[in-house]
């Protein structure tokens, strides 16, 4: 038979209900500045800081020095999803995203003089 996990208990700890109320505030913040994207970003600034304290900080001090405890960690965070990790939306993305939109941007001689701006930097850049 296996000992009980506290992940087991089916009973939410004072500090996951805490947890809970304070996610959702943050959610209500996430709706209310949607399409506002600076100050969505600074949220996620913020999120990433706080990650990255406790990773560093009561994460990192609370890591088990026994062989054994460490394992039943690594163990414990392979069965509820791995390690916490807040990946940073790539420039490519934004790229992507912004050649996206100039393909809906209206052609015209304005448009092809500002196109050809890069392109003849590149060849004067290529010929050095």
């Amino acid at each position: 038979m296996r000992d009980a996990s506290p992940h087991d208990n089916p009973e939410p700890k004072a500090w996951e209900a805490r947890l809970q109320a304070l996610l959702a505030d943050v959610d209500a913040i996430a709706a209310d500045l949607e399409g506002e994207s600076a100050p969505l970003l600074t949220l996620l600034r913020q999120i990433e800081a706080l990650h990255r304290r406790i990773q560093d900080g009561p994460f990192r001090t609370s890591l088990p020095a026994d062989r054994h405890q460490f394992f039943t960690l690594l163990q414990a965070m392979e069965t509820s999803g791995g390690w916490p990790y807040i990946p940073r939306l790539q420039l490519r993305t934004f790229l992507d995203m912004l050649e996206r939109d100039d393909q809906d941007l209206p052609q015209g001689p304005e448009r092809d003089a500002a196109d050809a701006a890069p392109v003849i930097a590149k060849d004067e850049a290529d010929s050095k």
